[in-house]
């Protein structure tokens, strides 16, 4: 999928509320909860990823945590190709 947000039809939140992915606290682990298993899970979070989206679960993380990953790797360009490795991949579901 090469088109910036074109995974969203297949996503796991599609019917979801956004208000219920752009929660503080105790209330992100429900928001994360819905991205586990979600089949364009990797697609989400490269997008949050490569556009530095601030606020929100995307992909099953938090802003903390992507904020972390950024740090983490500054050199990464273009997220989907690093996501898509599968020892990441399993790091970050973990």
């Amino acid at each position: 999928m090469s088109e910036p947000g074109a995974w969203r039809p297949a996503a796991a939140c599609r019917d979801s509320d956004p208000d219920r992915l752009f929660v503080r606290g105790a209330e992100q682990r429900e928001a994360r909860g819905i991205c586990r298993g979600c089949p364009v899970r990797a697609e989400c979070l490269a997008e949050a990823l490569d556009n530095r989206i601030e606020f929100g679960v995307w992909g099953g993380m938090t802003e903390r945590e992507r904020r972390a990953l950024l740090k983490q790797r500054p050199e990464v360009g273009s997220w989907l190709d690093v996501l898509r490795q599968p020892q990441l991949a399993e790091a970050i579901a973990g």
